[in-house]
């Protein structure tokens, strides 16, 4: 399980975008297990989104989440702000008024994903609970896939 915290800087947009996805989406019960296919947002993390959304003064822009190459261990989570419509190869998942994106690269390592939220003394912030982590290095912030 890798942690981190949202990064306020919008990727460079695209040209081409597809419309938003009309379809609502239930925030999922975290003990319920990830789905078999794509992401789930937690309530929790939606109720944070939504939150650092307001204080960023954008309430109706979308938070970005994806995966790089990098880190200790080989790859590490983004998390984005985005003020931006989404890119044509985008996955569009909107829970009640928030809207998370994420790109088909970053799918493929993300399936099966729940991104949560966690408050702890040690550490306050999202957390992705990735089955295709394989192992994650000691900082929390770079993990490697099965």
């Amino acid at each position: 399980m890798t942690q981190t915290q949202p990064q306020d800087s919008a990727p460079p947009g695209e040209s081409t975008c597809t419309p938003r996805s009309a379809e609502k989406q239930a925030p999922v019960n975290v003990e319920a297990g990830p789905p078999t296919k794509g992401m789930r947002v937690s309530e929790k993390a939606v109720e944070f989104a939504r939150k650092k959304l307001a204080k960023r003064g954008t309430p109706e822009a979308a938070i970005r989440l994806g995966v790089k190459g990098g880190g200790c261990s080989g790859f590490s989570y983004v998390i984005e702000f985005s003020d931006d419509e989404p890119r044509s190869r985008d996955t569009v998942y909107t829970y009640d008024d928030i809207t998370f994106y994420v790109d088909k690269k970053s799918l493929v390592f993300l399936n099966g994903t729940v991104l949560d939220y966690e408050h702890t003394l040690m550490f306050q912030g999202f957390q992705f609970k990735n089955p295709n982590e394989a192992s994650s290095c000691g900082c929390g912030h770079s993990f490697t896939v099965k």
